[in-house]
């Protein structure tokens, strides 16, 4: 068999995580400067990557291909991606492809954009492994080939390959599996020859989704699944305020319950462990636990916000500033002012945490979870339980979502439930089972974050000036990866999209404040993009309206020097007829578009609004992230970022009243539902460009879009979200 090297890799010393018993124990090596990594990818970054076939590939002797997945799957399709990828360079048919999780390994699995870490996240699973995965196609396939013409006795270069089956002109054949073996021993070429476009059978066309059988039927196995011999359940009770912790304990009531084996208290709050699920839970519901609110948060959403709004008013750090936009606007002809207010979100993955750990005999363990980033959670997990890195073996299982909340810098569910295991003294694979209400209320949001914006016109419409202020809790300070991405107190999360605009301003000045507050911040799908775009966006449609203009015809005056950007705006209007507005009373087409990730999106959004309502009738988008490896799964990620981002456009929050979170299931933080559903069509731009990512690039233009709609409808500005559908009148 041609199969994965077992590599014992030291893992790189890392710094404290957040996470309690794991403090002090490990530093992260940590570095996500995604656009200064993709520009150079086509040179030298990513290109450069050696051969691994023996890393990433798998070949049986019943032909089945394997690709060991380095990357969580959360439903986004990387594993078809990555999947693709390899199979086309190495000339297997699809039939015979399948997908494997690899284990926690840096050194052989690392995200090649992210350091010296294997982990998911800001839409890298395909850009980082481009060359990566063709290079170990490639490899493997002429590794084949070489074992083929030293059977055969011909020479390599008449051998050829294709649909799984390796032939020679004289009429010989055979398939993969019956030279797996020969292929394992030759010597890997570490620059083989890659494909032309021309030549690519799979890349760029479709094929059926790998997980798409085992998804439907039951098969595939997530981590909630996961069921071990003689496996318990936990579940903790956690306190209600942020920061609080545990004063006292009256587990009397709840000890003596039909199922319960053990209580104990962790760090994050109170477990209970029982042998199953039902039964934990409703002993949980028996314990009396005192909480301390000493240090707890314990003001309201409105409070918080209200702060902001006054801190805004006082001078911020300079994420950015060309000329002088403060002279620019004083000596406008017309100056508009704009404020935005963004609340906290959260990420409401259908599947609510959980991970599995399984003692074994020689005191090491293995974890069954959706893992997102491998390298921290097995170094917290080894901290946490008192053992090094490589008796900890991970087990990623497939997850029903993320958007962010599995990849926190702590991994914080891994540790609490390593707590547990620690902490109680039975030997029963434990598995750590968040409800509904511990994942809604549990903490780790999207930043809530206020903005204010000022701008001139000059009498021709043109911009003089611009002036940004933001006001949110920072992501990355205070996290293992504040020394990388935050610099001079600027956390690039917080800004990003907005004081690196595209357009082409003559004198701006962008400022942010960071907010300090015990609630606590997670990246949530595309990160700072879900404001900086929809403020820019909904501003600068004002703008062009304020100028008398077509709010397209505006933003390509100020994209001279972005023609990915101006290339995705013209298709998207191209193809939703922005040039016909509709006649329909109170109907309208927004527009917006935007940058992240390395990708370039532009929707238009068709709205009927009035009268307190709002109704999205179609979403047309346009989208370049170069190489489509699979164009129906980047359309499917569109059409899964508009339903993901609709709900938090019309409704979603998190609010805090004194300190606890009211929002606990989805009968108050509401899904998508099928029936608000709106057409969507997705137009990809045809591109040579090495691929990028469309996991979260989908997500920051719907919001603006829409509101842009809802102007154009009833001539109402909605500015911050979710929208005010309450304010609206007929048109």
């Amino acid at each position: 068999m041609l199969k994965l090297d077992t590599i014992d890799a030291p893992v790189p010393s890392r710094r404290a995580f957040l996470t309690g018993a794991a403090a002090g124990a490990v530093l992260l090596a940590f570095r996500l400067d995604l656009k200064g990594a993709r520009a150079a990818e086509g040179s030298d970054a990513l290109s450069k990557a050696p051969a691994q076939p023996n890393a990433f590939v798998r070949i049986a002797a019943d032909d089945t291909v394997t690709v060991m997945i380095k990357h969580l799957d959360m439903g986004q399709g990387n594993t078809t991606g990555l999947a693709t990828i390899l199979a086309d360079e190495l000339d297997a048919d699809w039939s015979q492809m399948r997908v494997a999780f690899a284990p926690a390994d840096a050194k052989l699995y690392a995200n090649l954009l992210m350091g010296p870490v294997q982990g998911t996240g800001g839409s890298t699973a395909i850009a980082n492994s481009w060359f990566q995965l063709r290079k170990a196609g490639a490899a493997a396939r002429a590794m084949l080939v070489a074992a083929a013409a030293e059977k055969w006795g011909v020479p390599a270069g008449e051998i050829t390959v294709a649909k799984g089956v390796i032939s020679h002109k004289s009429g010989k054949q055979a398939r993969f599996g019956a030279f797996a073996e020969a292929a394992a021993a030759k010597p890997v070429p570490q620059e083989p020859r890659l494909k032309t476009p021309a030549e690519w059978t799979l890349i760029g066309g479709r094929v059926p989704r790998i997980d798409s059988v085992a998804k439907t039927d039951g098969t595939a196995i997530y981590s909630l699944d996961i069921r071990r011999p003689g496996q318990v359940t936990a579940v903790v009770a956690h306190p209600p305020r942020f920061g609080a912790t545990v004063k006292a304990v009256d587990a009397e009531a709840a000890q003596g319950m039909p199922g319960v084996v053990g209580i104990v208290t962790i760090p994050t709050g109170v477990a209970v462990i029982a042998r199953d699920t039902w039964s934990a839970m409703k002993a949980r519901e028996a314990l009396k636990v005192t909480w301390d609110d000493a240090a707890a948060e314990t003001r309201s959403s409105d409070a918080i916000l209200a702060e902001y709004r006054e801190t805004a008013r006082t001078p911020g750090l300079v994420a950015s500033q060309a000329g002088d936009a403060d002279a620019g606007i004083k000596g406008a002809a017309k100056v508009l002012e704009a404020e935005f207010a963004f609340p906290y979100l959260a990420h409401a993955a259908m599947e609510p945490l959980n991970a599995t750990i399984e003692r074994a005999a020689d005191g090491s363990y293995d974890v069954y979870a959706g893992c997102q980033i491998q390298t921290v959670e097995q170094a917290v997990l080894a901290a946490t339980l008192g053992v090094t890195n490589d008796k900890v073996r991970l087990h990623t299982q497939w997850a029903g979502g993320s958007f962010g909340r599995r990849a926190t810098p702590g991994a914080d569910y891994f540790a609490e439930a390593a707590a547990i295991v620690k902490a109680w003294d039975g030997k029963a694979p434990v598995h750590l089972v968040w409800t509904r209400e511990d994942d809604m209320a549990g903490g780790y949001y999207r930043p809530q974050v206020y903005h204010t914006v000022k701008a001139g016109l000059d009498a021709k419409g043109q911009i003089t000036g611009w002036r940004h202020a933001m006001v949110g809790k920072s992501i990355m300070i205070g996290s293992p990866f504040e020394a990388m991405l935050v610099k001079n107190g600027i956390d690039s999360t917080t800004v990003e999209g907005a004081s690196d605009t595209p357009y082409a301003l003559p004198a701006y000045r962008f400022e942010v404040h960071n907010a300090r507050e015990g609630v606590p911040v997670l990246w949530w799908r595309s990160v700072g993009h879900t404001h900086t775009a929809h403020v820019m966006e909904v501003f600068i449609d004002e703008l062009a309206h304020a100028a008398g203009a077509d709010p397209v015809a505006y933003r390509l005056s100020l994209l001279t020097r972005a023609p990915r950007l101006s290339g995705v705006l013209r298709l998207a209007a191209e193809k939703s007829g922005w040039s016909q507005k509709p006649s329909e009373k109170g109907r309208g087409l927004g527009v917006a578009v935007h940058e992240s990730f390395g990708s370039y999106v532009a929707m238009v959004a068709d709205v009927t609004a009035g009268d307190s309502t709002a109704k999205v009738n179609r979403i047309v988008a346009a989208v370049d992230v170069g190489v489509a490896v699979n164009p129906d799964n980047v359309r499917a990620q569109v059409e899964g970022a508009v339903g993901f981002a609709l709900s938090a456009v019309l409704r979603n929050r998190i609010t805090l009243k004194d300190g606890v979170v009211q929002e606990r299931n989805f009968d108050s933080y509401q899904p998508t539902r099928i029936s608000e559903m709106p057409q969507v069509e997705v137009h990809i731009v045809p591109s040579d460009v090495a691929p990028t990512g469309i996991g979260e690039p989908g997500v920051p233009v719907l919001a603006p879009a829409i509101a842009n709609a809802v102007f154009a409808a009833t001539g109402q500005r909605l500015r911050s979200l979710p929208l005010d559908l309450s304010s609206l009148r007929g048109a």
